[in-house]
C-alpha cells in the first residue's frame, strides 16, 4: 500500500495532485506547526501574465500554532467575495471557465472558520472533480502521535496504515534516510514532477501555479494525463521509475 503524508496547502499546485493520485492513502497533516510564507493559506495564479498571489487571510497565524488550531478572519465573507472577483476576473476567458469556476467558487465560499476543515474540504472536493479515487486521512482525527516528530513519526504513521511505499515530493530527500526506512520494511520513494508547459493559458510560461491555472487552461478532463507526468525516484539506488499517464 503506498502511502504519503502532507500538510494541506491552499489550491495547490499540479505536482501536489501527483503525489496524491498516485497514492493509495494519503495523510492530511494539520496537526504540525504552521508554515509561514509557505503554501499552506497561499498561492499563485497569472494576473494579467503576472504571478500574483492569492490567500486566505488568518487571525494571529504563527509557527508556535498548529494547522488545526488557526483560525479564518471574522469577515469572511468580505475576503471571499473579493477572491472570487479576482479568479472570475482573471480566467472568464479561458477555455474550461464555465466548468470550472462553479467548483473552485463553492470552494472558496465554504462555511469554516477553522483553517484545517476549510482547506481539508477544498482538497477532497477537488480531488473528486478531477476524478482522484485516493482514500484521505486526517492526522489530527486519528494518530495521536504528536510527541513524535520528523522521520520517527512519518515512519509510525506508515506502520500504523500498514504502508510498505512511502512516497514524498523531491524536495524532501534531505530528510529522510532510505535505510531507516528499509529497516522498517517500508519502501522509499520521492516524486519529481517532469515539465510541463501547456498548463497555462498565456505565455510566458511560469511554473508551479496553483492548480485552479490547469483546470482553466487544460480541463478536470485533460488534467488527468498530467497527473502521471512524473518521476518516482529510490534514493538507495538512485534509480527512478518512470511514469507517464495515469
Amino acid at each position: 500500500m503506498k502511502l504519503a503524508i502532507m500538510q494541506p496547502y491552499f489550491f495547490p499546485y499540479l505536482g501536489y495532485w501527483q503525489l496524491l493520485n498516485t497514492v493509495d492513502r494519503f495523510v492530511i497533516y494539520d496537526d504540525v506547526n504552521f508554515i509561514k510564507g509557505g503554501w499552506i493559506n497561499r498561492n499563485k495564479i497569472l494576473i494579467n501574465g503576472n504571478p500574483s498571489f492569492i490567500t486566505v487571510p488568518l487571525v494571529h497565524a504563527s509557527p508556535n500554532k498548529k494547522i488545526l488550531d488557526i483560525s479564518l478572519v471574522d469577515e469572511q465573507k468580505k475576503w471571499q467575495k473579493k477572491l472570487v472577483k479576482t479568479i472570475a476576473n482573471t480566467y472568464r476567458n479561458a477555455p474550461f471557465y464555465k466548468e470550472v469556476f462553479p467548483i473552485v467558487e463553492s470552494i472558496i465560499y465554504f462555511d469554516s472558520v477553522n483553517l484545517s476543515d476549510y482547506l481539508c474540504y477544498q482538497l477532497q472536493t477537488l480531488a473528486q472533480f478531477m476524478g482522484i479515487k485516493t482514500k484521505f486521512i486526517v492526522s489530527s482525527r486519528i494518530y495521536g502521535n504528536e510527541s513524535l516528530s520528523g522521520q520517527s513519526r512519518v515512519i509510525d504513521i506508515c506502520q500504523r496504515e500498514q504502508a510498505d511505499i512511502y512516497i514524498n515530493p523531491i524536495g524532501g530527500l534531505p530528510l529522510y534516510d532510505c535505510n531507516t526506512f528499509d529497516k522498517n520494511n517500508i519502501e522509499l520513494q520521492f516524486l519529481q514532477m517532469k515539465p510541463i508547459n501547456d498548463e497555462q493559458c498565456s505565455a510566458p510560461f511560469e511554473s508551479n501555479l496553483s492548480i485552479i491555472n490547469a483546470l482553466m487552461c487544460i480541463g478536470p478532463g485533460e488534467i488527468k494525463k498530467y497527473l502521471g507526468n512524473f518521476d518516482l525516484i529510490t534514493p538507495n539506488t538512485s534509480a527512478s521509475i518512470e511514469r507517464d499517464g495515469v
